[in-house]
């Protein structure tokens, strides 16, 4: 099967949607990511790390899995480890769990520019903590079939050049955004969105349990806070 499910150990929530979104996929553990496997029932094929913070009672659960162990000193990360057998059991796709959150900040947003480099690479790469799924840009046209209300947000890792977005509430149409803008954060999906671009990196995440209960015109939210504003200065 040409789609992997790689297990770290950042955040993670057992939420039906990503219940199904792991069902019969194989299955790779780093280190303390075998936790979440066990919590969703899934028996990894392999489980790889240095294993410093794993739970005795994984150890003891999973003792009939194959094992990769790595010194804690090593120039690789125990994701990254996870990431090259993946690829090279034929894995072109990656299904990362646990990949936000956790006690490293550095560990972390090394995944995210992982994902990055593995989806520009031709390896479909998504991340996932159950509730928030992260999904690279490529150059070109990028759609996603997101739930009318979604929040969702580019995070920008370059220059990004000609950016439009639409099936949004608030689109952009061939856009300059620079390094690190805060512009492409908290949109909100009108039905399927698309975004375009012309060159740079980003990262759309999209907040699965965030769907407003009924979509709210733009020129209607500004009138209700122009009025908010007027009412709370007559006060």
């Amino acid at each position: 099967m040409d789609r992997y499910v790689v297990f770290l150990g950042g955040a993670m929530e057992p939420t039906p949607r990503l219940m199904s979104q792991v069902a019969g996929l194989p299955a790779i553990a780093a280190d303390s990511g075998m936790a979440h496997a066990s919590s969703l029932g899934i028996t990894p094929e392999l489980w790889v790390g240095d294993f410093d913070s794993v739970n005795a009672g994984d150890l003891e659960r999973f003792k009939d899995v194959a094992r990769e162990r790595h010194p804690v000193e090593k120039d690789m990360t125990d994701g990254d480890l996870a990431f090259r057998h993946a690829l090279q059991r034929g894995a072109r796709s990656l299904l990362i769990v646990g990949a936000f959150g956790g006690s490293r900040f550095d560990h972390g947003l090394q995944i995210a520019t992982a994902a990055i480099g593995l989806h520009e690479a031709g390896i479909d790469t998504q991340l996932t903590d159950g509730r928030q799924e992260g999904y690279p840009l490529r150059i070109g046209e990028n759609r996603f079939e997101l739930p009318e209300g979604t929040l969702f947000s580019i995070v920008v890792f370059s220059d990004l050049k000609g950016l439009s977005v639409s099936g949004a509430r608030w689109p952009l149409s061939e856009e300059a955004i620079p390094f690190g803008s805060s512009r492409t954060l908290s949109n909100i999906a009108e039905g399927p969105v698309t975004v375009t671009f012309s060159g740079g990196r980003g990262l759309l995440i999209a907040m699965r349990d965030t769907i407003e209960a009924a979509p709210v015109d733009r020129d209607v939210a500004d009138m209700i806070s122009r009025v908010a504003e007027t009412d709370s200065e007559r006060r």
